[in-house]
């Protein structure tokens, strides 16, 4: 009698598929914090925040598909947040999707809650708090990507040679310096930035002839329509997700809250500003250019003596390149430190040092 061994030998492929599945999943355990701070978003203009881990944006956090997080956030501030991991679809985790008062209680000062949870969705994701969303969210700085790389990446993604993450946000300088205030349907922003800067005070994307460049577009507090002067843009992934059929694109729209992940063929040498093509997101206070602004320069590329970012100080991981060169982990990025406040004490010395001058 003839035994049939090819379900057997399925079964063991399958099985051995699954297992090494299994093992190559690691668990990755953070701490992060929530802190009061004071973020300079262009000179003459900065905001109070609520930042993680002392920043805007928040930490990368980088993990593979598979990976389980085990994030311990800690409530530093005067006031009650959560963490939402915007796209990962908590499968069997629901209770660890960041919603006070439906999933979790929220996080008090002084208190702490550990996230614990399979990461079972690819690509462009991000966090954010989920307590008073349009201030704490829309006008206190609490957001941070999050990556999470594909068990198997697309032939388009394997052509990438430099990376970049821009997250666009808005501001609102009326109630810039008071917690608790702000957020309203009927309040606008009036300043707007990229990675927390507006304007001139964002950074050149410095790229060689050559590069298959990837931006990872997030409109994090607000929509955003975005323009690349020089280049069509390969539209490849929408909030996370490969496209079945990726398309070139001149303006790539982003509803607030989306990401979309275009690639661009470096291929046309010069100095190309890119910009959110909502004009009223390209101003500071009403004044041009700013806001939601930044440019391509292209290595070898001589610039005049009236170009403006001639002699700017350049800051090479502003679009986190550098940071996404290094794999699965929580990373800080010291660039986007905010500025600890200053306390009521130290303002009290200071005015019984100048009444005390004045007395002399």
């Amino acid at each position: 009698m003839r035994i049939n061994l090819i379900p057997y030998k399925v079964w063991i492929l399958s099985s051995l598929l699954l297992f090494s599945q299994i093992v190559a999943a690691q668990t990755l355990e953070f701490e992060m914090t929530i802190d009061e701070m004071v973020a300079e978003v262009t000179p003459g203009f900065s905001n109070k925040v609520w930042a993680f881990n002392g920043q805007v944006p928040g930490p990368l956090i980088r993990a593979k598909e598979g990976d389980r997080l085990k994030v311990t956030v800690h409530n530093n501030s005067t006031l009650a947040h959560t963490v939402h991991w915007h796209g990962t679809l908590q499968t069997n985790s629901w209770k660890m999707d960041g919603v006070p008062g439906v999933t979790q209680k929220a996080i008090e000062p002084g208190e702490s809650f550990v996230y614990d949870f399979i990461v079972d969705r690819p690509g462009s994701l991000w966090y954010h708090c989920h307590v008073n969303v349009p201030e704490h969210v829309g006008l206190r700085g609490m957001w941070g990507p999050m990556i999470i790389d594909p068990k198997d990446a697309t032939d388009i993604e394997k052509t990438v040679t430099k990376e970049a993450i821009m997250m666009v946000s808005g501001w609102n300088s009326e109630v810039a310096m008071e917690y608790g205030k702000g957020g309203h349907p009927q309040e606008l922003n009036d300043y707007f930035s990229i990675n927390g800067k507006s304007f001139p005070s964002t950074q050149p994307l410095r790229v060689k002839e050559g590069d298959v460049l990837r931006i990872r577009l997030y409109a994090a507090t607000i929509e955003t329509a975005y323009h690349l002067h020089g280049h069509d843009v390969l539209v490849t992934h929408k909030d996370g997700l490969p496209l079945d059929s990726p398309y070139w694109a001149d303006v790539v729209y982003v509803p607030s809250g989306g990401r979309v992940d275009v690639i661009v063929k470096m291929n046309n040498p010069g100095i190309w500003i890119n910009h959110d093509h909502i004009e009223r997101h390209t101003s500071n206070a009403g004044k041009m250019p700013g806001g939601a602004v930044t440019i391509i320069e292209y290595e070898g590329v001589e610039t005049e003596d009236w170009y403006k970012w001639k002699d700017k100080k350049y800051q090479a991981d502003f679009y986190m390149s550098e940071t996404m060169k290094k794999g699965s982990g929580l990373h800080n990025i010291s660039i986007f430190k905010a500025t600890a406040p200053k306390s009521d004490r130290t303002k009290k010395k200071r005015k019984r040092k100048k009444s005390a001058s004045k007395e002399e």
